[in-house]
């Protein structure tokens, strides 16, 4: 698959998320992990995960997929958002450094170790994957082979083009819906709410398993109208049936001068989901 477009003979113009950026020769896009090389889009982090893991399948979240499994989690340096609160920000939003002396896990050692660990999943996740989707690509479809599913823990701001590719080998996905404010998501995400949305509804009529999750943030998107705003969306678009997971917040990242989500704000954003219709609402990081 290729996974970009030429422009000119030197400039090229990446198709894995929205941002859609136009690299001259050598250049590397907001996500700091795939650049221009000689007119191919190449990624640099292919085969150097950074975090590798064993994890139920629960921390996903996915509640409804696979339920009491192990999936094997992968992720690598490097984010196509800026989220202010991220709370994996270590790898997400570094540069990347020493790339040779990351241990190198090629897709065949990577579903090798998912069998040998007793996973029926594999899961990118951890930082966003769809910046380093040539490498899950080539994962996944060799774990399809050997009978393993495909996880994808995503902000959702691919490109339709990957999207419609993802429904080819993706059997589950969770869904990161930050807010339903325009304004809010581009100043602390750098991303546009109405891709993220647009996505959603096309892997609602796709074949892949959906659940959503928030996580709720106080005075940034826990007003009941924004989660009544996030549950309709839910309800009206991608059915009753889709798990909401409504999350916890702890400060991190550069959003440190917010307290911790109380159990009172969880259940009720627990509340406005099921009043809203929806029949499936979890919540994360409580006690």
């Amino acid at each position: 698959m290729k996974y970009c477009t030429e422009i000119d003979h030197n400039t090229i113009q990446c198709s894995l998320c929205e941002h859609k950026c136009v690299l001259i020769e050598n250049a590397i896009g907001k996500c700091k992990v795939n650049q221009n090389v000689d007119g191919s889009l190449v990624c640099l982090v292919h085969s150097k995960p950074v975090a590798v893991h064993v994890d139920p399948i629960e921390k996903k979240p996915l509640f409804h997929f696979e339920i009491g499994s192990k999936t094997y989690s992968l992720g690598t340096y490097g984010c196509n958002f800026k989220c202010q609160w991220c709370q994996n920000y270590q790898i997400s939003q570094s540069e990347i450094k020493n790339i040779e002396s990351i241990t190198t896990y090629t897709p065949e050692e990577i579903v090798h170790n998912a069998l040998t660990n007793n996973c029926s999943s594999i899961s990118y996740t951890y930082n966003e994957p769809t910046i380093f989707y040539p490498y899950a690509r080539d994962i996944g479809m060799l774990a399809k082979e050997r009978g393993l599913k495909n996880i994808f823990v995503s902000n959702g701001f691919q490109t339709e083009t990957i999207i419609e590719d993802m429904k080819t080998w993706v059997d589950a996905c969770n869904i990161d819906l930050k807010c339903f404010n325009v304004k809010n998501c581009k100043m602390f995400t750098g991303g546009d709410i109405n891709v993220v949305l647009r996505n959603l509804k096309l892997l609602a009529k796709s074949d892949i398993h959906l659940e959503i999750t928030t996580l709720v943030i106080p005075d940034f998107n826990d007003s009941d109208e924004e989660l009544k705003q996030i549950a309709e969306f839910i309800v009206t678009y991608l059915g009753s049936d889709v798990p909401w997971h409504v999350s916890a917040f702890h400060p991190d990242y550069k959003m440190t001068d917010k307290s911790i989500t109380s159990k009172e704000t969880i259940f009720r954003a627990m509340e406005i989901g099921t009043k809203s219709g929806l029949k499936y609402v979890y919540p994360g990081n409580i006690w």
